[in-house]
């Protein structure tokens, strides 16, 4: 992309205790193609006690480091991020994940496709794992309405497909997402109560309702620090993910069917509160069958945003 037509763009990078994923992870911004002074990288950290931002601030002395002081979470953090960028003059926002690194004309073929489809409003590269640069983690994802659950698209795939053109999907992951600064101003920053998990999915469905196309672009490309045999999600993971559906789905889903999928979402997560019960694993299930539990009292009683100190105490056994 020429200097003439390289707009402002700000990639803003939440960071927690994780020091040298996010060095790594701007050592690779440092090798874009896109002119550096058409470039604002915030690192927003959210009270790491790792000397993040000591190591940041000396070795990317050009970055913009904000230190929220305390876990904000995914949501609220980025959002820190997003007013700076937005009092500023950045044309595009992107948002991406430390534990990632960007191939070199990845920023400049995701803002060549907002210039040339003036109704795109967030684009997506394509994501691949780290360790396995072959294959796929994510090519876009499509929203289970019925469950409120995600599909990612071509997850597991190898990275062989010859169809390169942008498609739609129904939403981009927040590990690299890159939006218009007017799609921002029209439908607001990430809501904040989901904390982590949903944020995003909310995000992208609200701007469709207000008229924006989303798009996965896979010439596009970005590599993910995640294993592709990541396990048994946290207790942490089940109390925010089986909380937000609910809220999710309360506020995006549309029609009759909107108290039949959060019945389904709420059923679905009995059925497994009931097997967690009646097969605990010597008690290692009792943590997650209270998280789940948990997530059902505190979506029913409305308490979003962090979880309580009484939650904490079942997610984080033994942790004061």
């Amino acid at each position: 992309m020429t200097q003439e037509l390289s707009p402002l763009v700000a990639i803003v990078i939440l960071t927690w205790n994780q020091r040298d994923l996010t060095l790594d992870c701007l050592a690779s911004l440092a090798e874009m193609n896109y002119p550096s002074d058409r470039l604002q990288i915030i690192v927003v950290d959210n009270g790491s006690r790792d000397d993040t931002v000591t190591a940041v601030r000396k070795r990317f002395s050009h970055v913009t480091v904000l230190e929220n002081g305390d876990n904000l979470g995914f949501a609220e953090g980025n959002n820190v991020g997003i007013r700076h960028a937005l009092a500023g003059s950045a044309e595009y926002i992107m948002l991406l994940n430390n534990d990632t690194v960007v191939d070199a004309q990845m920023l400049s073929i995701l803002v060549q496709v907002l210039h040339q489809h003036p109704q795109v409003g967030i684009v997506g590269p394509k994501m691949l794992y780290f360790d396995s640069p072959g294959s796929i983690w994510c090519a876009g994802n499509r929203i289970d309405w019925r469950m409120g659950g995600s599909v990612r698209l071509q997850a597991e795939e190898p990275d062989t497909t010859t169809d390169q053109s942008p498609r739609a999907v129904d939403f981009i992951t927040a590990c690299g997402i890159l939006l218009r600064r007017q799609v921002i101003e029209q439908i607001g920053l990430l809501d904040p109560r989901f904390f982590i998990y949903y944020e995003e999915t909310d995000w992208c469905v609200r701007a469709s309702h207000a008229g924006w196309n989303i798009v996965y672009v896979p010439t596009a490309r970005l590599w993910h620090k995640v294993s592709a045999a990541m396990g048994t999600t946290s207790p942490a993971t089940e109390y925010y993910m089986n909380r937000n559906v609910l809220l999710f789905l309360a506020k995006n889903r549309q029609g009759v069917g909107r108290w039949t999928s959060i019945g389904l979402a709420a059923g679905r997560n009995l059925l497994a509160i009931a097997a967690y019960t009646a097969k605990p694993h010597a008690g290692q299930r009792t943590p997650h069958r209270n998280a789940r539990l948990l997530a059902l009292r505190d979506a029913l009683a409305g308490r979003w945003g962090k979880m309580g100190p009484d939650v904490a105490r079942v997610c984080y056994p033994g942790v004061r």
